[in-house]
């Protein structure tokens, strides 16, 4: 009994444990977001996509990053997956066959900053989680950055 007690608590404490400060909240994300549009709007989108898709960048900050769509589906900017730039994700579906994409464009078509859940890879984790982004339309393009939902 003693062994398998203190195996049992060897194993907690090895488990890795989250604190408040590793998770990124609503607030940080929709001031990133915010921080982003403001660099767009000084410096033009050449540049701001890519900082924004530096992933050491002043565009991510633990599982937070920026990404950036045309109101055609295209990813101009990814700051965790480069592999996504000039890519249409407008037929994308999450795990729940959601087109996520699709209905971020159709939200941003309003004009008005917005919140939008869906399902995706956690780029920290490698999981696949519930996670909630932020969009700013502005002009053609849609800026996002999200949270995950822990």
């Amino acid at each position: 009994m003693f062994l398998r007690t203190c195996l049992l608590a060897a194993l907690v404490s090895a488990a890795p444990l989250v604190s408040a400060a590793d998770v990124v909240t609503k607030p940080e994300a929709e001031a990133m977001v915010k921080k982003a549009l403001g660099y767009l709007k000084a410096n033009g989108p050449d540049k701001t996509f890519a900082e924004i898709n530096k992933k050491d960048g002043p565009f991510v900050d633990r599982d937070l990053y920026l990404t950036v769509y045309g109101s055609d589906g295209v990813v101009r900017a990814h700051g965790a997956n480069a592999k996504m730039i000039g890519k249409n994700l407008m037929e994308l579906k999450d795990v729940d066959g959601k087109a996520f994409v699709k209905e971020r464009v159709e939200m941003a078509k309003k004009k008005v900053p917005f919140w939008q859940d869906y399902k995706f890879n956690n780029p920290v984790t490698n999981k696949i989680e519930p996670k909630t982004m932020y969009c700013v339309p502005e002009d053609d393009l849609i800026l996002c950055g999200g949270v995950y939902l822990k």
